[in-house]
């Protein structure tokens, strides 16, 4: 697959991830002014099993079905993708089903877990089974979104996660307003009704799946013949192709709950660590909730990236172009760094800010501890995006099992020195943990990129200083920015901390990007046929 088109795919699947991410953060907003603090409260409790439990009942389907029918595809056997995507449909029926059951079932052992108080455990027991309906659905579609992947085709993916979270939001602050401000019902029934959103929206995706299934069928169909018209063709079985496919998926799975599974050592150990109750509560709702979803606004794009790096990694390197895959490896790199380094510094330098205008100035500690943790807590997504990148890129040249090793690592380091981190630094010390389990993560994962293939990592180190170099101009502007306004602490107001804001990105937008097409790392990055159609655009 060549450059531009991967550069194409790669910012298809930005910006619908990205807008997708947009519609899950920023609808808390409205639907915590209705429901208030109860009501998001029993709406967040339920995600964390939640997403663990979809992630291992969607076995990381969407990229280790895009790199399978990549690399048989890259070997002109269509065929064998073909065969398991028809047999994929039974068994992700079946392991959606099985997801269901579990959270359904074990509900009262999942809200036990989570030391929920005796007057919210029935209620936190219901919203759980609600949202567990959703996974016998996302399977499925998961599964359809890799095999148009394994044709790098990004855009039925694109349109169906803009579709299900648009379908999903619209019908939580609908059904909220309709239930709270209009029929003047119950928080409970509010929540019960924004976690069934999950299946609303679930269903819009797969809908929108099965029409692009309709409409490409047929050039699809013409490709398997190809194949299946040569004599004495190979038929894997369909063992052996599972067996290769879990192999692909189990690392998918790991990286997909890494984050959630570092939220979840926080959670526990907050109880043993963080001796005062209120300050506590605060943290860990910052932590797992509130500045988390600013933190993960720059790791989609790493997200992105890791879709679309794949198939181009596996093609290449089935072919056995070294050279090709250190070229794509350099590009899926230089990508990440140019776009999350500066968004994760500039949300950094307006955490405040930020916290202050999404969720508040109070005249207690949220806005100095939400804002305190953001501006560290920012700079982690550089270090997930890199893990996210480095780890799909593991899995396009077959070394998937480092990824779990470094991961493995990375818990241990974060289980090691949350404690310590903890006791010294409240939850500015759990960010740090974090960081610190993620770059051993990061430093596995490098090392076993360069000796798999040979990859210089001098290749982007030009790259880099310039992005730090601009990084630091861009830091500079913000900095300067917020001085009319009180400096980089808490807002004096929402209505000051909005234009801060949106001053501050506007002008660290250009600035960045000024610097980065007048200097020529604009070109570089994104690649000389995409940077003239988009300088025509």
């Amino acid at each position: 697959m060549s450059a531009s088109k991967m550069i194409r795919g790669t910012m298809i699947l930005t910006v619908a991830t990205f807008f997708a991410k947009f519609l899950g953060i920023f609808f808390v907003i409205p639907y915590q002014a209705m429901a208030g603090n109860e009501g998001t409260y029993l709406y967040t409790v339920a995600y964390t099993p939640y997403s663990i439990i979809l992630s291992i009942s969607t076995m990381g389907l969407p990229l280790a079905v895009s790199k399978f029918v990549s690399k048989y595809n890259a070997l002109g056997d269509y065929d064998s993708g073909r065969r398991l995507f028809r047999s994929g449909i039974l068994l992700m029926s079946l392991t959606g089903l099985v997801g269901f059951f579990i959270m359904f079932l074990g509900a009262p052992q999942f809200v036990a877990l989570s030391n929920v108080t005796a007057n919210n455990f029935d209620n936190v027991v219901l919203v759980m089974r609600v949202c567990a309906i959703s996974i016998l659905i996302v399977p499925v579609m998961s599964l359809m979104r890799g095999y148009f992947q394994g044709f790098q085709s990004m855009g039925p993916t694109a349109v169906s996660q803009v579709i299900e979270q648009v379908g999903r939001v619209g019908f939580i602050l609908v059904s909220s307003f309709l239930i709270l401000k209009i029929w003047k019902g119950s928080v409970v029934s509010a929540a019960v009704f924004a976690t069934f959103a999950a299946f609303i929206g679930a269903v819009a995706g797969l809908y929108v799946m099965l029409r692009y299934w309709v409409k490409r069928r047929a050039s699809i169909k013409k490709m398997e013949e190809v194949h299946r018209n040569r004599p004495h063709r190979y038929q894997m079985p369909l063992g052996t192709m599972y067996k290769e496919l879990i192999a692909y998926a189990i690392p998918f799975v790991g990286v997909g709950i890494a984050m959630q599974v570092y939220q979840l050592l926080d959670q526990m150990m907050a109880n043993h660590y963080l001796t005062n109750g209120n300050l506590r509560d605060i943290i860990v709702s910052d932590l797992t909730m509130s500045d988390q979803k600013m933190v993960m606004i720059p790791v989609t794009v790493a997200t992105s990236l890791a879709v679309s790096a794949v198939p181009a990694v596996i093609i290449s390197y089935t072919k056995g172009d070294l050279r090709d895959v250190n070229d794509k490896i350099t590009e899926a790199l230089q990508l990440v760094i140019f776009l999350t380094v500066p968004a994760a510094v500039g949300l950094s330098a307006l955490g405040y800010q930020v916290h202050g205008l999404l969720y508040g100035i109070t005249a207690n500690d949220y806005p100095a501890i939400g804002g305190s943790i953001l501006t560290w807590y920012a700079l982690t997504a550089i270090l997930f995006s890199l893990f996210q990148v480095g780890a799909s890129i593991l899995q396009g040249i077959n070394h998937q099992r480092v990824t779990l090793i470094a991961l493995g690592f990375g818990v241990l380091v974060k289980l090691l020195t949350n404690p310590i981190g903890m006791k010294l630094f409240g939850g500015v010390g759990a960010v740090l943990a974090t960081d610190l389990g993620y770059l051993i993560s990061i430093l596995i994962i490098m090392v076993a990129i360069r000796k798999a293939t040979g990859y210089a990592f001098i290749s982007v180190a030009n790259q880099c200083v310039h992005i730090i170099v601009y990084t630091l101009i861009m830091f500079l502007v913000i900095w300067l920015i917020l001085l009319p306004f009180g400096g980089s602490g808490v807002p004096h107001s929402r209505i000051l901390a909005a234009v801060a804001v949106t001053l501050s990105v506007i002008a660290g937008a250009i600035v960045y990007l000024a610097l980065a097409r007048y200097t020529g790392l604009l070109r570089k990055v994104l690649g000389g046929r995409f940077f003239k159609r988009f300088s025509r655009s």
